[in-house]
């Protein structure tokens, strides 16, 4: 018999193919080898049909065509009968479960009342307890969400987060006891133990930090960072604590042209509650002449300085607001322990105006008087010259005798 010697004309694929022989074999050993090394004794119990699993008394007890279920515990999946692709570890855990399926449940009663949620996932004693058909929860945390019924889409991490939860949805909570008063409310977000706590039925509302927002109950569309807010609060940004933070820095202001040309100055309030000042007679009432209020002005004097903290030292024009409050003491504005703090430009600007304008006024009845008083002289003159001309006329003339001798 003639033999055919194959060429093999790549030798790249020579070296991969005898790699290849080399290796099938220590692959097989090793597979072979590998049931051994792992193997326990007895072999593990809990295995059915359908890739589920079920380890303990009553777990997986009522299961009919639910397929890829794992349940380890005490009545774990107790009630499931078509539900698939859960895994519910811990006593109860997903115990009412029937036909909700993609549910993760891990500590003692997880999802216990489920019945027909789907994609949630519980991790905690009691997360999600009552749950029955919310669906895309995630709870992690002692009874976190665990009065929700039927909210979605909300995600609690922490001690009790959105533990009273029932039909609120698209909630975050991460925090011991962050959102632990919402029931209904939805689109909130609270960062932070106790965030936003007392929030029942409020919603759209965003706070950062410990304790931020706890003061709201109803109010809706707040934004809380580092600060409690207030129970009305409604439409309201708290930005810091008042008594506690004393500088703010804002990147992107100073030496930016805003993009229209409608752009009023802001001001700010005792409070901190910034704003702008309204000119609109809808925003005033008693409204009546200034009148000679504004004389206090007149004694004012305009002086030069530079402020302590100006370490350039550079020149500035101005008052002194202690002169101004002996002046007028509305003109001022006292810090909250009572000492005077600023003058009120605005309004010293407008008594400025105010006696601009009577002295304009007077200038224009003076300038009038003045005019009167001209035309009356022209017409007094014009008078008096033709009363002139006329005693010039009736004068008798004067007859000049010739001397004949001449």
């Amino acid at each position: 018999m003639k033999t055919t010697a194959l060429a093999i004309s790549n030798p790249i694929n020579h070296s991969l193919l005898r790699c290849a022989l080399i290796l099938i074999p220590f692959v097989l050993m090793c597979v072979a080898l590998l049931p051994r090394a792992r193997a326990v004794t007895p072999a593990p119990d809990g295995g059915y049909p359908g890739f589920n699993t079920a380890e303990g008394d009553g777990a997986l007890q009522s299961l009919t065509s639910g397929a890829s279920n794992t349940a380890i515990g005490f009545d774990a999946l107790f009630s499931n009968i078509t539900g698939s692709n859960n895994t519910a570890t811990g006593i109860g855990a997903l115990g009412s479960n029937t036909d909700g399926s993609d549910n993760t449940a891990n500590g003692v009663s997880a999802l216990f009342l489920n019945t027909a949620g789907i994609r949630n996932t519980a991790l905690g004693f009691e997360a999600l307890f009552v749950n029955r058909n919310g669906f895309e929860n995630a709870a992690t945390g002692w009874r976190a969400l665990f009065a929700n019924t039927s909210g979605f889409h909300n995600t609690a991490d922490g001690f009790q987060a959105l533990v009273s939860n029932t039909t609120g949805n698209h909630n975050t909570a991460e925090g011991d006891s962050a959102l632990e008063s919402n029931t209904t409310g939805n689109f909130n977000t609270a960062n932070g133990a106790h965030a936003l706590a007392l929030n029942t039925t409020g919603s759209d509302n965003i706070a950062l930090g410990f304790q931020t927002g706890d003061q709201l109950t109803t109010g809706s569309n707040n934004i809380d960072i580092g600060n409690t807010g207030m129970a009305t609060d409604f439409n309201t940004t708290h930005i810091g604590t008042h008594a506690i933070q004393t500088r703010t820095f804002i990147a992107g202001v100073r030496g930016v042209i805003t993009g229209s040309a409608n752009a009023v100055p802001v001001v700010i309030d005792s409070l901190g509650q910034l704003g702008t000042i309204s000119s609109s007679a809808r925003f005033k009432e008693e409204v009546k002449p200034m009148g000679r209020s504004s004389e206090a002005v007149l004694a004012l004097n305009q002086v030069t300085f530079h402020y302590k903290s100006d370490h350039s030292e550079t020149p500035q024009f101005g008052l002194i607001a202690e002169d101004v409050a002996k002046a007028n003491p509305d003109l001022v504005v006292r810090d909250e322990n009572g000492e005077i703090y600023t003058v009120r430009h605005d309004a010293v600007n407008a008594m400025l105006l105010n006696e601009f304008l009577k002295e304009h006024r007077t200038v224009g009845e003076l300038q009038q008087e003045i005019a009167t008083l001209t035309a009356t002289v022209k017409a007094q003159t014009a008078q008096i010259q033709e009363i002139s001309a006329r005693i010039d006329v009736s004068k008798p003339f004067r007859q000049i005798a010739l001397n004949d001798d001449n």
